[in-house]
């Protein structure tokens, strides 16, 4: 494993970042290694903070399914790092230890068991945005069929935010 490719900012080091240190800790209970190399960036560790806290708190989605998002693009990605800090998170709103293993190794949606109904179609709109980018009707049609308006932004832009981490993890060599 190799060291971080930017110097993470240990906590307190930097007296002009005390404010913005203590929201990210009231927020997420630590200041992660993610957030320690965020803070390189202030500007960018504020905006980062609002959209993955809009995200995690404040959409309709159920937890479980937005953790079976996070897990999924994380596997996607090559991003252990990321999957390993979801997995309390999946656990708690549910999700079996099983399905958390059985995403782990990456099979395709089809091959999952113990999905809830609905959780086959996110995967495959995962699945597109992750891998290829452009979505197919064929797979956003029944995502229209079970969604509104408000849930298909909220799952959107959940695996696209979701994306930004693990791609910005897995760059920078975060929890390597």
């Amino acid at each position: 494993m190799s060291a971080s490719r930017v110097a993470p900012v240990a906590p307190g080091a930097r007296p002009e970042l005390a404010a913005l240190e203590a929201r990210i800790a009231a927020a997420r209970g630590r200041i992660s290694p993610l957030y320690q190399v965020l803070l390189n960036s202030p500007a960018v560790v504020e905006g980062w903070e609002a959209m993955l806290t809009a995200i995690r708190q404040k959409t309709a989605l159920p937890p479980r399914l937005r953790e079976l998002i996070i897990l999924r693009v994380a596997t996607l990605n090559g991003a252990p790092y990321e999957f390993e800090a979801h997995v309390p998170h999946a656990l708690a709103a549910g999700m079996p230890q099983a399905l958390i293993d059985a995403l782990r190794e990456g099979p395709a949606p089809a091959g999952l068991r113990g999905l809830e109904p609905g959780e086959a179609e996110v995967l495959a709109l995962t699945d597109a945005m992750t891998r290829d980018i452009e979505v197919p009707d064929a797979v956003f049609a029944p995502l229209r069929a079970r969604c509104d308006d408000t849930q298909l932004v909220e799952l959107t832009a959940t695996v696209a935010a979701y994306n930004m981490v693990s791609r910005f993890l897995v760059a920078l060599h975060v929890g390597h």
